[in-house]
């Protein structure tokens, strides 16, 4: 299978993407480097597809042990060199799990078959930074929380 990708220029560095799913995003970077701000940096992008990658296995695997499962975040640090290339040179993956009488050794399995066998953006990044995780357990009453502002 081939992946493709077609990127077109905005305005500086601002720019949109699309893939062959066929919905487009928007990139951008700081005005100091020609961006306005107005889309999410490649960066960010990158560590956004390890959240999805990841939590496109955890949530079925879970789904599927009958986990009662009733909300999830992830929470994604990368942490990048000085010097440029600005790689990442270790990425923290924290997964909140929402639900009373989940059992941790259900959680514990699923991140490990997404970590050792299905996410394929992990694996991508593994190779040139370690990626570490943890996870913790909360009461459903604390699942209806809003999304937050990341700062």
């Amino acid at each position: 299978m081939t992946k493709e990708v077609a990127l077109k220029q905005v305005d500086g560095i601002t720019f949109v993407a699309k893939g062959n799913s066929n919905h487009w995003v928007v990139m951008d970077g700081s005005p100091d480097f020609g961006g306005s701000l107005a889309g999410s940096t490649p960066k960010e992008l990158l560590l956004m597809a390890l959240a999805g990658c990841t939590s496109s296995d955890v949530v079925p695997i879970l789904k599927k042990r009958r986990v009662p499962l009733q909300g999830y975040e992830v929470n994604v640090k990368g942490v990048e060199r000085e010097e440029h290339p600005r790689i990442f040179t270790g990425i923290h993956v924290e997964y909140v799990f929402y639900g009373d009488g989940i059992n941790p050794a259900d959680i514990e399995r699923a991140l490990e078959l997404s970590d050792t066998k299905y996410c394929s953006v992990s694996a991508i990044l593994r190779a040139s930074a370690p990626i570490t995780h943890s996870y913790r357990i909360e009461s459903s009453v604390e699942a209806c929380t809003p999304v937050e502002t990341v700062k």
